[in-house]
């Protein structure tokens, strides 16, 4: 994210940007900008202080009274600068914009959450936790989402499906846990329901029919060792990781239903590809995908995240009011 200062966010909001996109703008203030703010403030909190300090009683007037009240001010956004941005945020809580429909109905388009970063300082993700993280390259849906280094430049936030050591499979898209299924009470097929001529994310959705769930190709799923690495293999009928899937209009992965970095285009490896065991979650990774199954480019098409790109656990929504629910 570009350094934004405090006053462009607000002309920013003022022109039209919205309260969400101001909030989450301030909320994913830069740290350096941050320093940058309270060196400044504290600085004319300095040069302030002698004079108010020097003022006879018998002379302070109007003018004095507003020197002192810029002067407390200046204070409170320093102590807030201070407190809310390089104590509260890197350790304790911060907010974050849900952009995208992938976990859906759990969490809404704009909804906001508040994540919870101090607990997986003393504890791992747990399997359903929804997590905020860093999502590996391979998540990328265009070069504009890498940074110089090559890593996202995004976070994402997704349910954790599987922790280190654990099997994981799906059966013609029903999830199995080292061997036993797995009842998804929050798992979705959904349908947009924005008008397909403006073009941009979704917004909206609601549930497929049931009529409509049986157009779906349930695909299979399991992490494999292909060429020496692990690899997600998504597969059915006809197709294993294929670049050009035989799949219908339904489909549940969408236009990006598996990273270009572990398409397979020869069905000869396809096949050599299906026909290799599952493999388990390797020690410090973590599988995530989105609830809204079907809408969700997720761990199936890219892969595990590292524990250390774990940010946070969502614990509940605080906006729109409306909206305000633990997330779980």
């Amino acid at each position: 994210m570009p350094p934004i200062s405090a006053w462009s966010l607000l002309a920013q909001a003022q022109a039209g940007g919205g309260t969400r996109e101001l909030v989450d703008s301030l909320a994913r203030t830069p740290l350096s900008k941050v320093v940058t703010f309270v060196v400044v403030l504290t600085v004319l909190r300095v040069v302030l202080f002698p004079f108010l300090q020097k003022t006879a009683v018998h002379k302070r007037s109007i003018g004095y009274a507003g020197g002192r009240f810029i002067n407390e001010m200046l204070d409170a956004f320093i102590y807030a600068g201070v407190f809310v941005f390089m104590l509260i945020r890197p350790f304790g809580v911060q907010a974050f914009l849900i952009p995208s429909g992938s976990m859906w109905p759990t969490l809404y388009v704009n909804d906001f959450i508040v994540a919870n970063k101090a607990i997986y300082r003393y504890s791992d993700p747990k399997v359903n936790d929804i997590v905020v993280f860093r999502p590996p390259a391979t998540a990328r849906l265009s070069e504009d989402q890498l940074d110089a280094q090559g890593e996202m430049k995004l976070d994402f936030i997704k349910r954790c499906i599987g922790t280190p050591g654990d099997l994981i499979e799906m059966k013609q898209g029903v999830l199995y846990r080292n061997g036993q299924k797995v009842d998804e009470t929050y798992k979705a097929f959904s349908e947009c329901t924005d008008d397909p001529t403006a073009g941009g994310e979704c917004q909206n959705f609601r549930m497929l029919s049931a009529d409509q769930k049986k157009q779906l190709t349930m695909v299979s799923f399991k992490f494999v060792k292909y060429n020496g690495h692990l690899i997600p293999l998504n597969y059915d009928e006809f197709d294993a990781n294929s670049p050009d899937p035989h799949r219908n209009f339904l489909e549940p992965y969408g236009p990006y239903h598996v990273a270009t970095e572990f398409q397979i285009a020869d069905l000869e490896e396809e096949k050599k590809a299906e026909a290799l065991p599952a493999e388990k979650i390797p020690p410090g990774m973590y599988l995530m995908m989105g609830d809204n199954r079907n809408n969700s480019f997720d761990g199936r098409g890219w892969g595990l995240v590292p524990r250390e790109w774990i940010i946070g656990r969502s614990e509940f929504t605080w906006f729109p009011l409306t909206r305000m629910h633990l997330t779980r």
